[in-house]
């Protein structure tokens, strides 16, 4: 029978030889069902079921007339063009001989709640330029909706992500086909991934497992955090067993008419400690995925879930990411276009996009690499697009060494040519830790949060804070074993806002200011409640407040920024603009009373009681629950601290990066002087422990949110030697920082 001709083709009747007929996740469903793998039935919707309907419904000339006049370096286009071709598809009438073929395979299934996933065919495509692209729909039950979902498929075959790629690597639209596997619906009580090597290390002799209770897509999208369970090949023996608390899970909705399929729900208290699946299952799944990995003579990243006592494994696929064992001693014999500062760790690959300015960002789309003179906030919603970032200046503190860290994507900076040596387009790699720019694609390291989530669950006196800004990555973060955030910058919203707070007074709008900043802060203080979230008030400078909309006519240029007008200066001079942050933070402590202030720049004793009096006649007073805390950064703050404290606040935070700059009179953001911008200067050492054993002298918490203790364990040990109470880190060093603090403890404590 010819299955490039069928509608529908059952698990039993594919193998992975039929990726063109019904893509690869629908070849490998049948794969691994006649391999005695235990996957949930099903049957396929193949693509010339979706060619058909191409063609039938007489709808290619109007998706041809969409696409024609697309500029998809024009993301807004791209996405006004990927939204009107889906809809297209959504609104045409599926031919009644595919529906009805549909039909009867979803009765001979048993009518009950089935997956309907989508499965790319094009075998010339990287996998990696679908993944994530096309669409999912969980606990679908009934005709009508196994239609629509089905559709719902091969509409997301036009996600713009999709339609930029095959537009920029010349492929037909049209010769792209869409396949739809349809399978039964598993329960999950528990659920997770497997691989059948340790991902980080590529140890084959090792099989990770994570789960978490209910639906699997809960671990997939992070929202969760899962148990983590490492194997040995070599009898398989749990090595590592690490259980996470869990207080929410994915389940079905069970209001069969609700538009949700599934929805979150609490996790009865009872459970919320307790493992996941028992160790025998544990050793079950294991044998399982060695199974797979026999079969298909590769390390497998696996899907699986559990359901009544029985696991079933609902995907599986290659691990692409796997480091040769001689890895890290190979060199990469690519040539090296660049070389600059390593600022963010990890590697990876994608085409070039120069951005010389924030009006050019929309150039920027998933997959590429950011390559700028430097950046500003007005860059973030490009850089979260990019896969890497390369910029001419700057150093480790940059702007953009700072945000990759956040976002947890390799960086390069200081590399002095990047946006005349390199072209919009070109392929290449670029190697944040080792700070190097390659040429062409050189293969990627995968990175996984397991060994650092190991080492993040060791348990330090000294407190571990984090910096944050991004709004959308609080909620993951959260979930960290993580004390609260130590510096919770203000600007990256104040961005967001895109509109000078003065200018927005004149025209009667400092409420709207007042709404969005609270909403900001309100997703930060809710996501880590009732740790503390320690919310540094605007530090913008003048040349990034007259970037606003309408700040060229509140704000004078300046010569030096850095030096120039900004931090408690502004608050104790605009009042009013300070009065709406201060509005802001009294909005969200009505619910959340973990939000907590630092003032930054503070040049002397006088601004920081003007600003303190200011805050109190706004109803912020210091109390139980409300802290005040100023950063230390300016060489006045350690020649006059005791005089600082005596003002009356609870804590410092040493700002590492420009304290180190001014006290040697370095542009921290200098390439040039790079190496001898170092916080373990014995100027810097000497100003640190002042500041450090000054506080403790006088009971006030001390903290530094600098990236100087994570990378230097040596002035970790000093700090914890003077009595600094907490460090704040970059998301990506929680870990890190965790383990080195507690060797300190060890070591002082063995002293």
């Amino acid at each position: 029978m010819n299955k490039g001709k069928k509608i529908i083709a059952w698990f039993s009747e594919v193998n992975k030889d039929d990726v063109a007929s019904v893509g690869g996740k629908g070849a490998n469903l049948g794969e691994m069902a006649n391999a005695d793998i235990p996957v949930p039935g099903g049957f396929i919707v193949t693509a010339h079921a979706y060619y058909d309907f191409i063609e039938k419904a007489k709808i290619a000339p109007r998706i041809r007339s969409l696409l024609e006049p697309l500029n998809p370096a024009d993301s807004r286009q791209l996405q006004e063009v990927a939204g009107e071709i889906k809809q297209t598809i959504m609104d045409a009438a599926m031919p009644p001989e595919i529906a009805v073929e549909i039909k009867k395979a979803y009765q001979q299934l048993g009518k009950g709640l089935v997956a309907v996933r989508s499965s790319a065919t094009a075998e010339d495509l990287p996998e990696a330029s679908f993944a994530g692209q096309q669409r999912t729909f969980l606990n679908v039950q009934g005709e009508a909706e196994v239609l629509a979902a089905v559709q719902g498929c091969w509409a997301s075959l036009f996600e713009p992500r999709a339609i930029f790629y095959r537009q920029q690597q010349g492929f037909d639209h049209f010769k792209v086909g869409l396949a739809v596997p349809v399978q039964k619906m598993v329960q999950s009580q528990a659920s997770g991934v497997m691989f059948t090597l340790e991902p980080v290390t590529s140890d084959a002799s090792k099989i990770v497992i994570e789960a978490v209770w209910g639906l699997g897509e809960a671990i997939v999208s992070g929202e969760v955090t899962p148990d983590l369970y490492i194997v040995d090949k070599n009898g398989f023996k749990i090595t590592t067993k690490k259980i996470a608390r869990q207080e929410q899970q994915l389940i079905r909705n069970p209001k069969a008419d609700d538009e949700e399929a599934n929805i979150w729900a609490p996790v009865p208290p009872e459970m919320q400690k307790k493992q996941k699946i028992t160790d025998n299952e544990v050793i079950e799944l294991a044998k399982i995925g060695q199974h797979i990995e026999d079969h298909y003579q590769f390390p497998q990243d696996i899907e699986w879930a559990r359901e009544d006592g029985e696991l079933f494994i609902v995907q599986s696929r290659p691990v692409t990411t796997i480091k040769e064992p001689a890895e890290a001693e190979r060199k990469i014999t690519a040539p090296v276009l660049l070389s600059g500062a390593p600022a963010s760790p990890g590697m990876a690959s994608g085409p070039v996009k120069i951005v010389h300015d924030p009006t050019e960002i929309d150039k920027v789309l998933e997959g590429d690499v950011l390559v700028a003179e430097m950046t500003t906030p007005d860059f973030v919603p490009a850089m979260k697009r990019a896969v890497a970032i390369v910029t001419d200046r700057g150093g480790r503190t940059a702007h953009a060494a700072i945000v990759s860290r956040e976002l947890r994507i390799p960086c390069v900076v200081g590399a002095e040519k990047a946006t005349t040596t390199l072209a919009d387009g070109q392929m290449i790699t670029v190697d944040g830790s080792g700070g190097k720019v390659y040429k062409g694609k050189v293969a990627r390291e995968k990175t996984t949060a397991v060994t650092d989530l190991l080492k993040e669950e060791i348990e330090t006196r000294t407190r571990v804070y984090v910096n944050l800004a991004q709004p959308e990555l609080a909620e993951n973060v959260a979930k960290r074993n993580v004390d609260g955030i130590g510096l919770l910058r203000a600007e990256f919203m104040v961005a967001q806002i895109g509109e000078h707070p003065s200018y927005m007074i004149s025209q009667d709008r400092g409420g709207e200011f007042v709404e969005k900043l609270a909403d900001g802060l309100t997703i930060f203080a809710r996501a880590f409640h009732p740790r503390p979230v320690v919310y540094r008030t605007n530090d913008f400078k003048t040349n990034e407040y007259r970037a606003l909309k309408g700040g060229e006519d509140y704000e004078d240029p300046e010569e030096n920024p850095m030096l120039g007008y900004r931090g408690a200066s502004r608050y104790i001079t605009d009042v009013e603009t300070f009065k709406l942050e201060l509005a802001a933070i009294k909005r969200v402590r009505e619910k959340y009373n973990n939000l907590w202030v630092m003032i930054p720049f503070v040049r002397t004793i006088d601004e920081l009681a003007r600003t303190k009096k200011i805050m109190e006649e706004e109803g912020l007073k210091r109390s139980e629950d409300f802290k005040l805390w100023m950063m230390v950064e300016v060489p006045s703050n350690i020649f006059l601290i005791d005089k600082f404290l005596d003002v009356g606040i609870d804590g410092i935070s040493i700002g590492s990066n420009d304290l180190t700059q001014l006290i040697l009179g370095i542009d921290r953001d200098s390439e040039k002087l790079a190496e001898t911008f170092d916080e373990r200067n014995e100027a810097v050492l000497i100003a640190l422990e002042k500041a450090i054993t000054a506080t403790r002298a006088k009971g006030v918490t001390s903290s530094i949110c600098g990236q100087a203790p994570s990378v230097y364990p040596e002035l970790t040990e000093k700090l914890v030697q003077w009595g600094i109470t907490s460090v704040s880190v970059s998301p990506d060093m929680i870990g890190t920082t965790r383990e080195i603090i507690a060797k300190a403890e060890a070591k002082l404590k063995s002293k």
